[in-house]
């Protein structure tokens, strides 16, 4: 897809109804963006956590029972509840007993901050719509830059809208899971979407230590301060090479983690 040339009106084919969840909390201007835009067209359902839980993974609660709210949005005619629990959590509660009818598709998102490389293994948002997969029904992950305002992020909620839209048309598997990032610039700016891997950037994090109290005190304690930054090979084909040079990345993903190529050499250990 080219730029401005991205000609899909969202909306074009039937209406649809859609779970909306995300990691950064039920008040986040992302998540609100987006239920903004898809409720244009699609019935929405709105399930996410009652506070900020970025980089939860696909943790899930299991050592106590989960909390519900009813939530209203000005400017949204949507059922919406928060649940003081995960992103997982959120779309396992919804989809056994919040939501009283079919959902055709999982989105997730817009996650504040890129969703790129090996961020996805960490992402509460990417684990909300895998979760989803696990459920068999088609999901969508959307993140881009991070950002305060809901108006900040319509560039990315008028593209989630485009892939949602083509993905339903072209038949998605209801076990994908589609990661969308979306480069901070304007709509038009955007010079399409590249469907690419996932990048390798990683982490390289170092601990920073410090003492709590006076050194005589029996129950000082050592704090380590998280510090470090990114790690990102140049490889052209990667979602981190793409989202640099003003392209929107899709990535498809699974969550079955075998490594196919490598079962018949391991089976041959034994």
């Amino acid at each position: 897809m080219k730029g401005s040339s991205v000609e899909i009106c969202c909306g074009a084919g039937k209406e649809l109804h859609i779970l909306v969840a995300n990691d950064d909390g039920i008040k986040a201007p992302g998540i609100y963006a987006l239920v903004k835009e898809l409720s244009r067209f699609h019935e929405i359902t709105m399930v996410a956590p009652d506070e900020q839980r970025s980089a939860s993974s696909h943790s899930i609660t299991i050592s106590r029972p989960l909390r519900v709210k009813k939530h209203n949005f000005e400017g949204l005619k949507v059922k919406a509840y928060s649940v003081d629990g995960t992103p997982a959590d959120c779309v396992r509660l919804a989809l056994d007993k919040l939501v009283d009818k079919k959902v055709d598709m999982v989105v997730a998102g817009i996650n504040r901050g890129y969703n790129l490389g090996m961020d996805i293994l960490y992402s509460g948002t990417v684990s909300a719509a895998i979760e989803a997969a696990i459920y068999n029904i088609p999901s969508l992950a959307v993140s881009t830059e991070q950002f305060d305002k809901p108006e900040e992020y319509s560039a990315a909620a008028r593209y989630a809208g485009i892939v949602l839209e083509r993905a339903v048309e072209m038949g998605v598997k209801s076990d994908v899971v589609l990661n969308l990032n979306i480069p901070s610039i304007k709509f038009e700016e955007i010079k399409g979407i590249k469907v690419c891997r996932m990048g390798n950037m990683v982490y390289g994090n170092y601990f920073v230590e410090r003492m709590t109290g006076e050194e005589t005190n029996e129950t000082r304690e050592r704090i380590y301060d998280i510090k470090g930054n990114t790690f990102e090979p140049a490889a052209e084909d990667m979602d981190t090479f793409f989202i640099k040079r003003g392209y929107a990345t899709l990535t498809p993903l699974h969550y079955d983690l075998t490594n196919f190529k490598l079962i018949n050499e391991v089976s041959r250990w034994f």
